[in-house]
């Protein structure tokens, strides 16, 4: 039983911090902003990205500080996991509150904090700041890919397999 790796033994609540931290793939999916229809609570994902998301590395610019730039930074928490229903489905944080493994090209399987970019999974490449776009025009920006990223990156790695 100790041989699983401890996002298999252990919940969340049960982690230490820097077994809490390593959850995040890095994917930086969590830092675009995302629009809410008021009458049906329904989320959107866009491609605009939290001025403090590095669009090359996906990760927070000034993390320890990201509260004095970005005042409506969400906290991900032990205790909010399960009430962010805007997670994306590949989210380590969202897999393991559920019960579920993390995917191959998490940076804790795969041993490689690069696989979830090469896999496809990340906002890499895939982004404009939110410096570059008036929040009026947020709307124009609305993309389904945050949600798919896992399904495409599982068919591609099945052709690979199939292929070679």
């Amino acid at each position: 039983m100790n041989d699983l790796p401890f996002w298999k033994r252990k919940t969340l609540a049960e982690m230490n911090a820097e077994e809490w931290e390593s959850l995040c793939d890095g994917c930086g999916l969590c830092c675009l902003n995302k629009l809410e229809e008021w009458d049906s609570g329904d989320v959107y994902f866009t491609s605009v990205r939290c001025k403090l998301l590095d669009s090359e590395s996906c990760q927070c610019s000034s993390y320890p500080n990201r509260w004095d730039f970005v005042p409506d930074c969400v906290q991900l928490t032990k205790e909010n996991v399960s009430e962010i229903a805007w997670l994306p489905p590949t989210c380590g944080y969202r897999l393991v509150n559920e019960g579920r493994d993390l995917y191959w090209w998490h940076p804790l399987v795969s041993g490689d904090p690069e696989t979830v970019h090469a896999a496809g999974i990340s906002a890499r490449g895939r982004t404009i700041s939110e410096n570059d776009v008036d929040v009026d025009d947020f709307e124009d920006y609305v993309v389904d890919w945050p949600l798919t990223v896992g399904e495409d990156a599982e068919k591609n790695r099945e052709a690979q397999e199939k292929a070679g």
